[in-house]
């Protein structure tokens, strides 16, 4: 008997719940629910800002290519491993355009159902109010005044009209309803929010398309230089890929002077910081002229094209002479600073190729305020020129240059070359004072002539700025909707001559409660007044019926 019930039991039991498998299809889904919500759009934004800080740390390409070659030289294989990522081409690189897409994505699926939501709610009536508004946040409850009509059903009717018409000045949207008003307002916040990523994701849009149609060049201008927008007289051009650069506007940039200033009174970390950046330019399109001043984001714009001043530096003027004591390179010669030496240690490098018997190459250090450290080493303690020094080493050999093979003017390729010494055998170091000559032990000589200053312009042309001001606007106009309108529903019930006033927010709103209680304090105040000139009007209507009053004096006459 045990046997069999314990057989009819296991034969009872409930088979095991197996969960359905999502496939492919439900994947797929899943994901795109979890991609079209605001939670990731957000992150997406997060993680895309966290993607661009790169991009201000180290040097980029796209506006600096003589910083990315040395920062490439200096750093070795740590260099070579961010190049292999992309560290210095970030806003093009493949990982940046990733999160951009994804996020267009998110947010074109987040914001049209959304759209179509907000449309449908602005659209309905504001819900009517709870059985129990003394639940809500902001309550209030008062009698009201307005005893004196016919009927307590017409003195709440009255109550009701002068409740719908104070929340319409306040800016609510009201429904009237048996035996209360219902009202909601704010929803200009939810407008604001949606403008916001509207206005975010046609920014997105914006970029991109400007990047199609338009270009962006870097050039280099020493003072005294004149630029002619072609394309042989960039230091490198990036057009959009529907960009036709045979149409380059026509026009010159001429850098006339430049002039920087730095604090040298300040104290601490402040002392040699840059204050001022000028560049006078002239321009000249169409056949004329007109002179400018470059700043750091005050660029000048001519021929529909924005030239923006990006960097600065100096130029030492160098002559060289061979042996046969011809003049084989004069002018200046544009040394990059360090971007980590507030005294603008410069480096750069001279290439001779015509010397006669063999080519030359010349590696040096540019200090503008030359001192020496505790170590006795040469140091730049001042980014102003007040004690410019020039120190260089050389080489003679085969440069490279007649191979086809590509080389950078800011790196000299040394495989083949032999460094110069002197006398006694040591490597050559020439160290040099404007004006100052040294001797070349095979002949030939290096001047150091004077010193130029150099500014790096960034040279662009985007047919989409108007509309991604427009869209700047729009999102800093969404942002502050959404955050300074607030959303709120209120509720005005009356029953027997009791009024209720209930609050409700639609989100943060540190006000709801204030809102409830001014609400109830201007109607119990409005009927008040009403009833008082209810009863004035009575107290008139009984002294013209002839009742006693302050009219009629002791004698029974009446005083005029």
């Amino acid at each position: 008997m045990a046997k069999k019930t314990a057989d009819k039991k296991a034969g009872s039991s409930k088979p095991a719940v197996s969960q359905p498998q999502l496939g492919f299809i439900g994947m797929c889904r899943w994901a795109w629910r979890q991609l079209t919500t605001m939670r990731v759009a957000l992150i997406l934004l997060l993680v895309l800002a966290m993607a661009a800080i790169p991009g201000s740390l180290l040097p980029q390409r796209i506006q600096d290519p003589g910083r990315v070659n040395t920062f490439l030289e200096s750093n070795g294989a740590w260099g070579q491993f961010l190049d292999t990522i992309q560290m210095f081409d970030v806003y093009s690189s493949i990982w940046f355009s990733a999160i951009y897409l994804l996020l267009m994505i998110s947010l074109i699926g987040c914001v049209i159902p959304r759209s179509a939501q907000h449309w449908k709610a602005m659209r309905s009536a504001p819900p009517k109010a709870p059985r129990r508004l003394g639940r809500m946040p902001g309550y209030e409850t008062f009698t009201s005044a307005t005893g004196s009509a016919e009927s307590r059903e017409t003195a709440d009717q009255d109550f009701l009209d002068a409740a719908q018409a104070r929340l319409k000045r306040l800016g609510y949207r009201t429904v009237r309803n048996t035996d209360h008003v219902a009202a909601e307002r704010g929803y200009l916040r939810e407008t604001g929010n949606l403008v916001f990523h509207i206005a975010l994701l046609v920014a997105t849009l914006t970029m991109a398309i400007g990047s199609l149609f338009g270009y962006e060049g870097q050039r280099i201008l020493v003072e005294g230089d004149t630029f002619t927008n072609s394309l042989v007289s960039y230091d490198s051009f990036e057009p959009g890929s529907y960009y036709d650069a045979d149409n380059l506007p026509d026009f010159r940039l001429r850098l006339d002077d430049f002039h920087a200033t730095f604090d040298d009174q300040a104290p601490g970390s402040q002392f040699g910081q840059p204050r001022t950046f000028d560049a006078k330019v002239t321009t000249t399109a169409d056949g004329k002229s007109e002179k400018h001043t470059l700043r750091v984001n005050e660029p000048v714009r001519v021929a529909g094209t924005g030239v923006y001043l990006t960097g600065n530096g100096y130029a030492p003027e160098v002559t060289v002479k061979d042996a046969k004591g011809q003049v084989v390179q004069s002018g200046p010669q544009v040394f990059i600073p360090d971007g980590g030496d507030p005294g603008y240690t410069s480096e750069g490098v001279m290439k001779v190729p015509d010397a006669a018997g063999t080519q030359m190459g010349f590696v040096g250090v540019f200090l503008p305020t030359a001192t020496q450290n505790e170590n006795g080493e040469l140091v730049s303690s001042f980014a102003g020129l007040r004690n410019p020094y020039l120190v260089m080493s050389g080489y003679t050999g085969d440069l490279g240059l007649d191979d086809g093979t590509p080389q950078s003017v800011y790196t000299i390729e040394a495989e083949n070359m032999t460094e110069m010494t002197d006398a006694s055998g040591n490597p050559l170091l020439i160290q040099l004072s404007p004006g100052e000559t040294q001797e070349l032990p095979d002949g030939g000589s290096v001047t150091f002539d004077g010193v130029k200053r150099y500014i790096a312009v960034d040279i662009s042309q985007d047919p989409t700025q108007g509309l991604m001001l427009a869209s700047a606007i729009a999102v800093l106009l969404g942002l502050g909707l959404s955050l300074f309108i607030p959303r709120r529903r209120m509720w005005v019930r009356i029953k027997d001559g009791q009024a209720e006033v209930a609050a409700l927010a639609r989100g943060e709103d540190s006000m709801v409660e204030r809102a409830a209680k001014d609400l109830a304090k201007d109607l119990a105040d409005e009927t008040a007044d009403d009833s008082a000139d209810e009863a004035e009007g009575r107290s008139s209507g009984q002294r013209k019926d002839g009742a006693a009053g302050p009219e009629v004096a002791r004698s029974g006459k009446t005083i005029d």
